[in-house]
């Protein structure tokens, strides 16, 4: 017996979509490209995976994808009489793009994973199922289970569309060597607390006396996430607002944006005690090289500095302006788009992967991310891996996009704010320029209705 959808729009043949109809088109040509023989040819193109197999795309990369890919070996040594197919696709608009295709085309995969602050426009676009509170009982998924800030800010209209596996934060890397010769760790060898404008900029100004060129570092040039996400951390912490009504009105207020950005610029272009202009990859080896004592980035990079011998630690970012903590951050849900034959097995089946993907989130922890998976994020396992677990708060103070069709992780939304940002922290843009800038380019975005 087929599920009834009566909650989530699912397409029929021949019932118009509006202006996603206009992506049919461009289906059939992506199916062949990709190739009918693959799985992404097989979303796209119209064929089908063999019966009984879950079909899971993502969108994991680098370190995520090595421990995703130890997850779903995890998966089929627990349920050998299952197949699995797993797709790896292009981080960003192409992935959302190529699984917005195949769910318009009545070809999804039976799992994918999306950003939180990505799936809700997919949910309101008529591309993602409900997850009924009764299913999600029968495989203990229920709201309990949870981190509770993760699992609240993926509802729409309260009701449940994405499983949170994660909270993935904007973290503060130390060098432990250098901050120990600044004199500021304390007898365990962890960072003291850094606290207010001058707290954070008198900490940087000892490390920089230890290195000799920076105390910290965080992508500027072509690196607009990584300058929203400290602008976004910031802010937050005043309790300033920037969209309101689902994205369509502009509620930016100037007069906080500004303070943020003069205490960036005074960092970078007065004070030089961060770099003015420094690309991701470069962000990150000046930290690695001892060049500078702390990193600002998200707690994913953990791999990297493991893999180069670093000895560090990462922990909150500070709370500077005083305000409620807040620390800007995202999560990777699971969730599974409208599909027109889905009935009562092949849900259970979906269900049962993802239940398998959360009973394996100390893995996932392992690559810096926060499990939202209460069963293992409050485990003796989670509590004693190090440094992760040493911002595990993050996930209680996490700041996400405001909501809107064009914001989001990756999005056009973050690349306005954050080129903005790294244009003030490098000096070619006043604050003032700046912040009229970003009001400017949000608000026609606010004007522009959703393509989908």
């Amino acid at each position: 017996m087929k599920r009834s959808s009566m909650t989530s729009p699912v397409r029929r043949p021949g019932t118009p979509l509006s202006r996603r109809s206009l992506l049919l088109g461009a289906v059939a040509g992506l199916g062949a490209a990709a190739g009918c023989g693959s799985p992404l040819g097989a979303g796209l193109a119209g064929t089908a995976p063999a019966p009984g197999t879950v079909e899971f795309w993502n969108l994991f990369g680098g370190g995520d994808g090595a421990r995703m890919a130890q997850i779903l070996d995890g998966y089929r040594r627990g349920n050998p009489a299952s197949r699995l197919s797993a797709t790896t696709l292009q981080w960003g608009d192409p992935y959302y793009t190529k699984l917005s295709l195949a769910t318009v085309g009545g070809r999804p995969p039976d799992v994918a994973g999306a950003h939180l602050t990505r799936m809700k426009t997919l949910v309101r676009a008529g591309l993602i199922e409900e997850l009924r509170p009764a299913d999600l009982a029968r495989h203990g998924l229920t709201p309990d289970r949870f981190n509770q800030r993760a699992w609240r800010a993926g509802l729409v209209d309260d009701r449940v569309f994405a499983i949170p596996i994660d909270t993935h934060p904007f973290v503060l890397f130390y060098n432990i060597d250098v901050c120990q010769r600044a004199g500021l760790l304390d007898a365990d060898g962890r960072l003291r607390p850094i606290v207010g404008e001058q707290g954070f900029a008198d900490a940087l100004s000892r490390v920089k006396r230890v290195t000799g060129r920076y105390g910290a570092t965080h992508g500027v040039n072509n690196d607009a996430a990584s300058c929203w996400r400290l602008f976004h951390t910031l802010y937050a912490q005043l309790e300033g607002q920037i969209l309101a009504d689902e994205g369509t009105r502009v509620v930016l207020d100037d007069a906080r944006a500004t303070r943020v950005l003069n205490y960036l610029r005074a960092l970078t272009v007065e004070q030089q005690l961060m770099p003015s202009g420094t690309d991701y990859q470069g962000a990150i080896a000046m930290f690695a090289d001892g060049q500078a004592g702390f990193h600002l980035n998200g707690g994913w990079e953990i791999t990297t500095f493991q893999t180069a011998g670093l000895r560090f630690g990462m922990t909150l970012l500070p709370n500077v302006f005083g305000g409620p903590h807040a620390v800007q951050a995202d999560s990777h849900t699971l969730v599974l788009p409208v599909h027109p034959d889905r009935d009562r097995a092949r849900l259970d089946q979906a269900l049962h992967f993802i239940r398998s993907v959360l009973d394996q989130s100390l893995v996932w922890a392992e690559g810096g991310h926060v499990p939202t998976w209460q069963p293992v994020a409050t485990s003796a396992a989670y509590r004693n891996l190090g440094p992760q677990a040493s911002y595990a708060a993050a996930a209680d103070y996490a700041v996400y996009d405001p909501p809107a069709w064009y914001s989001g992780s990756g999005s056009n939304f973050e690349t306005v704010i954050g080129s903005a940002v790294g244009a003030v922290e490098g000096g070619q843009l006043s604050p003032a320029t700046a912040v009229a800038q970003i009001r400017q380019q949000l608000s026609d975005l606010a004007r522009t209705p959703s393509p989908v």
